[in-house]
């Protein structure tokens, strides 16, 4: 899809995007015109700025008076000990983090990198090619280079460590050790600011990062408020000055240019508005609370559906959605600054969007991108650990139909005794139910232990599919909590462009394949567009007391010579414990078909098909078929997890394969495939056998 086509879909497909971009890209000149005008922020200024005329008085200017609720303060941290003990092992979790910050060590998407305690880091380090991105003005940055990937310096970049760091300092009973955890938080911020001069190096070249390292660092801060080496005005000085020009930064590049914005600038204005709170006294402060304010508001009217979908059209990137809306929630209440209630309420959908895709150990599927994201530094996550959101949104909202999901850490340091008392009084959940979400795209099945995720519905972020694959009709089958026919994920972004673009095409999901062609244009060129070809959608949705029934389909296919629609229906049989499909072809001429059910392992064997599962395999088809001799288990020997039956003349194949469970990792995989040709109209059907 060249250039012109790429604007020419957006024009249809978000009308008026096109205008509204060229205007916020004036506007964007304008800004950065007069911030390049800014004066330096030094020590005189600063001062003068705050009202103060020396500066052992700026503690007292910035932390004197304070009477917030915001979570960070000290004055929560008695209520935030008290919540911790509530939870088993919380204050060990949080203790261990801050050892991991102590030794100055990142787990970056799966590469460990650790420089020791009191020594300098290497801010600009791949710590994966080992390649050092140069400190050179961000305008004339190399960002993006086969082989090397900036996201690996912007995690520790983030300073997520220092509210680790904070995090022991709470915690940690030990006067000697509390003193070590300040004197790590001093020395760490101060380095990273000599290193990173504000606008050079890779660690300014995304003002997302520039945004979310400012929220954390003014979290941090006041965290330490009440340590003396933080009060100190040669450091004080130093870190007020550089959150001052983080937002400066932030606010001059304002990621509102894209003709269709996304979570990007949803963390900018996060960034604007925590920092704002927490340090009012900071020039233009109001100002940009004031825009953040109304910029969270558009946004979440823009970003999220009225369903609570996340419009990426990735449901991990819906995880990074929810923490970014509930970051800026939780600092406003705390400030006593209001959000609104259509804010209030479209986010507390976003929860329950969560709770319907989650399986029962808290896992998400893997449907379109996986940058493995995240805003809280408050516990480790897995990249597709999902379910804690369920209990912080009931301890947030006091909403009993998320009561399911256990008190996370999260909940006890976001919210405080607050928040497990208003967790501890609410009614049982109700049963969690199938449900279709059309505007995200995703419909879930639910019963006999299993969660059932099908994709199906538009491109995301209103048509441009920049973090959409081509995965209509795929799904996502976990049982009894585990995942067992996956979305093989993402497994890189810019450093490998070939890898990025098979991970997201047609092959490498779970649906049917007609004549090599992908269901929608891949562009070498835009790894981060998808036009909607495919129009994919739901034809109906029938749960059921035993079954529950999802046809679905697109028409990527009609692009073909001979065209094509493909449609597939799923029925989830409770009493059967099984999951059938069938795949209907609608069109003319004759086509070569491939299937495909990815694996996330290699443990799958080709066996001869039992009659007991072969009985069941037919009671859940529901409709005349006749099955192969053979079946693939999935599941290691002995501990079988499924059956994976199919129509006779579809032979299964074991082919090698790769899956990405989180960004940046990919491990060997096996998929299954069958292969047959068609004439519409035609049929294919298949049966997986739950243990």
């Amino acid at each position: 899809m060249g250039t012109l086509d790429y604007y020419a879909a957006i024009a249809r497909l978000a009308p008026g995007a096109l205008a509204l971009s060229a205007v916020r890209r004036v506007q964007g000149v304008a800004r950065q015109a007069r911030y390049r005008r800014r004066e330096p922020t030094n020590q005189v200024r600063l001062l003068q700025a705050l009202g103060v005329s020396r500066a052992e008085a700026l503690a007292m200017r910035v932390f004197g008076s304070r009477t917030s609720r915001v979570w960070c303060d000290v004055a929560q941290r008695a209520s935030v000990l008290e919540a911790l003990a509530a939870i088993p092992g919380a204050r060990e979790r949080a203790s261990v983090r801050a050892r991991t910050a102590l030794r100055q060590e990142w787990n970056v998407f799966g590469t460990r990198v650790a420089f020791g305690e009191g020594r300098p880091v290497d801010w600009s380090l791949d710590v994966l090619s080992g390649h050092r991105y140069p400190l050179a003005p961000v305008g004339r940055m190399q960002l993006h280079s086969i082989g090397n990937d900036p996201k690996y310096p912007w995690v520790m970049g983030r300073l997520d460590s220092a509210v680790a760091l904070g995090q022991g300092y709470w915690v940690e009973p030990s006067a000697d050790e509390r003193s070590r955890l300040v004197t790590a938080f001093v020395m760490q911020v101060l380095d990273f600011l000599q290193a990173n001069p504000v606008g050079l190096g890779v660690q300014w070249t995304c003002p997302m990062e520039v945004a979310l390292r400012a929220s954390n660092l003014a979290q941090a801060l006041l965290m330490f408020s009440d340590a003396a080496p933080v009060r100190r005005a040669e450091f004080l000085v130093p870190v007020l000055s550089s959150l001052l020009d983080h937002t400066a930064w932030v606010e001059a590049h304002l990621e509102d240019r894209g003709a269709v914005p996304n979570n990007h600038l949803v963390s900018n204005h996060v960034g604007l508005l925590v920092v704002g709170l927490l340090f009012p006294e900071l020039p233009g402060a109001s100002r940009q609370v004031a825009r953040a304010v109304e910029g969270l508001g558009q946004q979440m009217a823009a970003q999220v559906n009225v369903e609570g979908t996340s419009f990426e059209g990735s449901i991990p990137y819906h995880r990074l959605s929810v923490e970014l809306f509930t970051q800026a929630l939780l600092v406003a209440r705390g400030m006593g600054v209001p959000l609104g209630l259509a804010y209030e309420v479209r986010l507390k959908r976003m929860f329950h969007a969560v709770r319907a895709w989650c399986s029962e150990t808290g896992l998400a599927p893997q449907l379109g991108d996986n940058d493995s994201g995240r805003v809280f530094p408050l516990r480790e996550r897995g990249d597709l650990e999902q379910g804690y959101l369920v209990g912080l949104g009931a301890a947030l909202f006091g909403d009993s139909g998320l009561r399911d999901g256990e008190l996370p850490d999260e909940a006890a340091w976001l919210l405080g005794q607050r928040g497990v008392e208003r967790h501890r009084r609410l009614g049982p959940g109700r049963p969690q139910r199938s449900m279709s979400f059309p505007e995200g795209g995703f419909h879930v099945l639910r019963g006999a232990g299993a969660v059932v995720t099908v994709s199906a519905g538009k491109q995301g972020q209103r048509g441009v599919g920049g973090h959409s694959h081509n995965d209509k009709l795929s799904f996502e089958l976990h049982l009894g909590g585990r995942p067992v026919i996956v979305d093989p994920g993402t497994g890189s972004y810019t450093r490998d462009p070939a890898t990025r673009n098979a991970f997201r095409g047609t092959a490498a999901h779970n649906t049917v394949q007609v004549d090599g062609a992908e269901q929608a244009t891949l562009d070498p060129a835009r790894l981060f567009a998808l036009p909607e070809e495919a129009r994919a959608r739901v034809v109906a949705f029938l749960p059921g007391p035993r079954v529950d029934r999802l046809r679905v389909r697109h028409d990527g296919y009609r692009m073909l010579p001979a065209p094509v629609g493909i449609e597939r229906t799923f029925r989830l049989d409770r009493r059967e414990r099984a999951l059938a499909g069938r795949d209907g072809f609608i069109g003319t001429g004759r086509h070569d078909v491939v299937g495909r059910f990815h694996l996330p392992d290699e443990q799958a064997r080709r066996v001869t098909l039992d009659g007991q599962v072969l009985g069941r395999a037919l009671r859940a088809a529901e409709e005349p078929v006749e099955l192969g001799d053979f079946a693939v288990e999935l599941g290691p020997p002995g501990a079988v997890l499924a059956w994976l039956v199919l129509e006779r003349g579809l032979e299964p194949e074991l082919v090698s394969s790769r899956y990405s469970p989180g960004y940046g990792r990919v491990v060997p995989s096996v998929t299954v495939e069958f292969r047959g040709q068609v004439r519409p109209p035609a049929v294919m059907r298949w049966v997986v056998v739950f243990r």
